[in-house]
């Protein structure tokens, strides 16, 4: 009987696993970032950049012009290109570092409803073109670059990137720390050097070429 009840026992008991071997030791992989990532992230703040200097090279022209409008539309459209800018750089930013996507693909949705609104404004009067481009040619290089945007965001390797979730951060030691002796004997030699140079090579005050008595000279 005894033999039978501990038969049972051992059948339904949970065997007994020591707290050291259920600790997973494996050690996690760096993650490596896509190429669709990089190319997406870098069209954003490339993006942002070049907005950037075309605002700071055309403003002082725009502002000056005798048909500039009205103070308040300069202010809100200089706010919402501001934006803009601040948009692409932080989601290029946001989706380089997994983050998420959501911000990318809603401002290349935005600037693909802006360009087609812009493309029948332009189609349907007159209005001039930088360097006479032909308004079909310039509305689809300023198509690439939303449509671009999207492809990649939506990519199946861009998508598993967002999925693991953001990039964890190394900590890294303090070089000051790490190499104390170092630092130590640099700062040492930065010192006697300028002691050095303080002492061999002092200023000469009172020269006619001084600053000082050129100053207080009376003529």
């Amino acid at each position: 009987m005894a033999i039978s009840v501990l038969d049972v026992r051992d059948t339904f008991a949970v065997p007994h696993v020591p707290a050291r071997a259920s600790v997973a030791t494996a050690e996690t992989a760096p993650r490596r970032l896509p190429v669709t990532i990089v190319s997406a992230g870098l069209i954003g703040v490339l993006q942002a950049v070049g907005l950037l200097a075309v605002a700071l090279t055309g403003l002082d022209g725009f502002l000056s012009s005798a048909s500039r409008p009205a103070g308040w539309i300069v202010g809100g459209g200089l706010l919402l290109l501001a934006a803009w800018i601040v948009a692409c750089a932080g989601s290029g930013a946001a989706l380089i570092d997994g983050a998420g996507r959501k911000l990318l693909m809603g401002v290349a949705y935005a600037e693909l409803v802006v360009v087609a609104m812009l493309l029948v404004v332009a189609t349907s009067m007159s209005i001039p073109t930088p360097g006479d481009i032909p308004v079909p040619v310039l509305g689809l290089m300023a198509v690439a670059v939303p449509v671009g945007k999207l492809l990649l965001a939506a990519a199946p390797s861009a998508q598993q990137w967002v999925a693991a979730g953001p990039r964890t951060k190394v900590r890294r030691a303090d070089p000051v720390q790490a190499h104390r002796l170092l630092a130590t004997v640099t700062l040492g030699i930065i010192g006697l050097s300028l002691t050095a140079v303080a002492v061999l090579a002092p200023v000469q005050s009172g020269g006619p070429n001084d600053p000082a008595s050129a100053v207080f000279t009376q003529p």
